[in-house]
């Protein structure tokens, strides 16, 4: 990558480099990191001209140590009178960050709106990014490989940055960082980097971070990912055919919503999607066999995540095609059916002071006697979340990871915190957008860099059935009840 020092007005910037393969608007995004100077603000002179947000590099004759001139005004914020009324505006930068009741969007770097819209639902979780701040800058485990560290790095420093801003972000170190650790977000088509599908990228950057954000000490190895996102699975594994059967278990970041003919809502499609079938040796036939696999949650995460399957291989166009059925999703999601029959009943005490806590807020009285049935049924369950050996709420008390957490107890009630939408017919195509609700409670449509306050009432209406943005990735907080 070629070097080059850049002058603008008293300053001088020297050894910035150029990444030729990427377009000229990167290079943009770097100089306003450095200047303050907005990308379309820029005028940079170069070999024939001014430098064009798509210019082909190769044509313009860089070389080595060569100075280029940018003219151009950066954002400034108007300074009130000592003894005037204080504006936004005024205000320092994480002020206004709290003044605005939401923070920065990101620059879209060449087709990375996957990639934005997966930082913006991620970064509205507070738990992750507190164990990301307490993440160590060097110091990493042995076992964790530079690229992953690097990541995990790369992520504290972009949370940062938009918790302290209100301008847009440039995510460029993230973006380098994310590219050298998955190529296939690397990828090029006629210069220029293709869209990549926005599930792959959540996937692939929280399984980084659960290897980085571990614990290890002798007693235990605390996963904080798994402790916020993990959903375990039980798994009753049966032949028809030969009458074997297995009970497996597994832990995953996301239940699947599958969509057919017969999916009308999010809860049907969670359903089908704990329901398979699998073709495997038969040790007892000594060939091939259908397996029917029924799962049921065993494990409550703190952060429900639920994919939306819109997406398959199709053949005839050799791409990922979309199903643009339009599947119902509520803002509130109560998945206790899903569950194990030793879950539920680990559930009930909770969601009875739930209802209790519900109908207080309505105005309505409760009888003592229900009152007290209560407090007899939380006394049993602490007694079985106390028995597991060491004295402290595990998961398996309450079957949910964040549910260790001593102060609250999990309920099986979800409210809907973020959706990850897409617009378009096919995964690598068309554009993807975050909507995200606020710790203030209003809902903000982070398109890129521009974020748009939105009515908590439309959310709901992003579940498909035409071309405009379509839900492809909801995450649910759980709703907890102190203990």
């Amino acid at each position: 990558m070629p070097t080059v020092s850049v002058k603008w007005q008293k300053e001088l910037y020297p050894a910035v480099e150029i990444d030729t393969a990427q377009p000229p608007y990167v290079f943009k995004s770097q100089l306003y990191d450095l200047t303050g100077v907005p990308p379309e603000r820029q005028k940079i002179m170069v070999k024939g001209g001014i430098l064009k947000d798509d210019s082909d590099w190769s044509k313009l004759g860089l070389k080595e140590g060569q100075k280029l001139m940018m003219v151009g005004t950066a954002d400034e914020i108007v300074k009130a009178p000592e003894k005037g009324p204080v504006f936004m505006e005024d205000l320092p930068e994480e002020e206004q960050v709290v003044a605005v009741g939401h923070s920065a969007g990101l620059f879209n770097l060449g087709n990375t709106c996957y990639m934005n819209s997966t930082i913006q639902c991620l970064h509205s979780v507070p738990e992750l990014k507190s164990a990301l701040i307490e993440y160590p800058q060097s110091g990493r485990s042995n076992d964790l490989d530079q690229s992953s560290h690097l990541l995990t790095v790369a992520t504290r420093d972009l949370f940062n940055e938009l918790d302290k801003n209100v301008k847009p972000v440039a995510p460029m170190q993230f973006w380098m960082v994310l590219r050298k650790k998955y190529p296939q977000f690397g990828q090029l088509h006629n210069g220029s980097f293709m869209q990549q599908d926005a599930e792959e990228c959540w996937t692939q950057i929280l399984y980084t971070l659960s290897q980085a954000l571990r614990s290890p000490s002798t007693s235990a190895n605390l996963d904080t990912v798994k402790e916020l996102f993990g959903i375990d699975l039980v798994s009753r594994v049966h032949c028809a055919e030969s009458g074997e059967e297995s009970i497996e278990t597994e832990s995953v970041y996301s239940l699947k919503c599958h969509i057919s003919h017969e999916v009308n809502h999010l809860h049907e499609g969670l359903k089908h999607g704990l329901k398979s079938e699998l073709e495997k040796a038969s040790p007892s036939l000594g060939r091939s066999a259908v397996y029917l696999k029924d799962s049921h949650i065993n494990g409550l995460p703190k952060y429900l995540t639920i994919q939306f399957v819109r997406f398959f291989w199709k053949r005839e166009s050799n791409q990922k095609a979309k199903i643009l059925r339009k599947v119902d999703y509520p803002l509130e999601l109560d998945i206790f059916d899903l569950c194990l029959d030793d879950l539920r009943k680990k559930l009930e005490a909770p969601r009875q002071m739930l209802r209790d806590e519900d109908g207080r807020k309505a105005g309505l009285k409760l009888k003592e006697k229900s009152s007290a049935s209560v407090d007899n049924d939380v006394k049993m369950s602490d007694a079985e979340g106390s028995s597991n050996g060491s004295g402290e709420s595990s998961k398996a008390a309450l079957g949910g990871g964040a549910a260790s957490d001593k102060n609250a107890q999990l309920t099986g009630v979800y409210d809907l915190v973020a959706v990850l939408t897409h617009k378009g017919r096919s995964a690598d195509s068309g554009h993807y957008v975050a909507w995200v609700k606020q710790e203030n409670g209003k809902w903000i449509q982070f398109d890129d860099d521009n974020p748009i306050p939105q009515r908590e009432e439309d959310i709901p209406k992003l579940s498909g059935g035409g071309d405009w943005h379509m839900a492809y990735i909801c995450m649910y907080k759980a709703r907890t009840i102190p203990m």
